[in-house]
């Protein structure tokens, strides 16, 4: 026997201690610190000191001292009225930017995963917002919604429908117009992930069902949908709460008018922090919006996954 294969046959028979097992587990940590540290700084410290802001009365100002109070800022929250009617609107938006987002990006999709000509450049031209800036955005639809030189109100002008309206300005056609344009500007991204998930699912499914004589339907509804759902779920999930915490898009269009209909919950906080000085207060209100948006999110992906498992 050679001194290598009884150093092999030792190594084979003795079994690890405890503290080789923990070793690779700390090169892991190792590897990953990178990662996590910026993680750590940039969101979960911010996080836990908002949280901490909450509890107190900080307010701007270097002179004024800050002081502990406990949960008043929520006791104040629960009588406002005007935080609980732009958490109304921000649902309403989130969820009207969101659903109609959906259903034009799988439709968009469907379509650009088809083998047509020039597809390259449909699907380059389709990505095409989603590379503009918020704030680029806001502006340019802004020149688009100009009530008197507005392609829109010229246009519509031309087709003998009127003209002349400051969709940005009524009080109702702000929220509708705002929505129109969070639906162009979050579909790109939408439509990537479905068409990722669309072009890994095999085209041996599609062409079986289709010699058994399945319609497109039938073949979208058993084949197409089923390899689509957790793509699905899971853009449908974060476009909720990229949409709901919304800030720049509708701040460089409305800036929450008029008369606060597109006030959403962040522009809320915005303002009270940042124009009025109220620190604490608007920490609070961050912290109902992450735990409210926690929950319906929860209930939301619960109900989703249990429709998933029944069909």
């Amino acid at each position: 026997m050679t001194l290598v294969t009884a150093t092999r046959r030792s190594a084979q028979g003795v079994p690890r201690t405890a503290g080789d097992r923990r070793l690779p587990d700390r090169g892991a940590w190792f590897l990953v610190l990178p990662a996590l540290l910026p993680i750590l700084v940039l969101s979960v410290g911010p996080l836990l000191y908002g949280i901490l802001l909450a509890f107190t009365d900080a307010q701007s100002g270097r002179t004024r001292s800050t002081q502990w109070i406990g949960g008043l800022n929520f006791q104040d929250l629960l009588h406002d009225t005007l935080f609980w009617e732009s958490f109304r609107i921000g649902l309403v938006w989130a969820v009207g930017v969101t659903v109609p987002q959906f259903l034009l990006a799988l439709g968009l999709a469907l379509l650009l995963n088809q083998d047509l000509r020039l597809r390259w450049l449909a699907r380059a031209l389709a990505i095409v917002p989603w590379a503009m800036p918020e704030v680029v955005v806001g502006i340019m639809w802004r020149l688009v919604y100009n009530p008197d030189a507005g392609v829109l109100n010229e246009t519509l002008h031309d087709l003998g429908l009127g003209g002349g309206r400051d969709w940005l300005s009524s009080l109702g056609s702000a929220l509708p117009a705002v929505i129109v344009v969070g639906i162009w500007a979050g579909m790109p991204q939408t439509t990537v992930a479905l068409l990722a998930g669309l072009q890994n699912t095999p085209r041996e499914l599609h062409e079986a069902a289709a010699v058994d004589g399945a319609g497109a339907w039938r073949r979208f509804r058993t084949v197409t949908w089923p390899a689509l759902r957790p793509v699905a779920l899971a853009i449908t999930a974060l476009n909720l709460i990229w949409n709901f915490n919304s800030f720049a898009l509708v701040y460089v269009l409305t800036g929450g008018g008029p008369g606060g209909r597109t006030r959403l919950p962040m522009l809320f906080a915005y303002e009270e922090a940042f124009r009025y000085g109220q620190f604490g207060y608007a920490a609070a209100m961050g912290c109902v919006m992450v735990a409210l948006i926690s929950v319906l999110l929860a209930v939301f992906l619960a109900g989703r996954l249990r429709g998933g498992d029944d069909t």
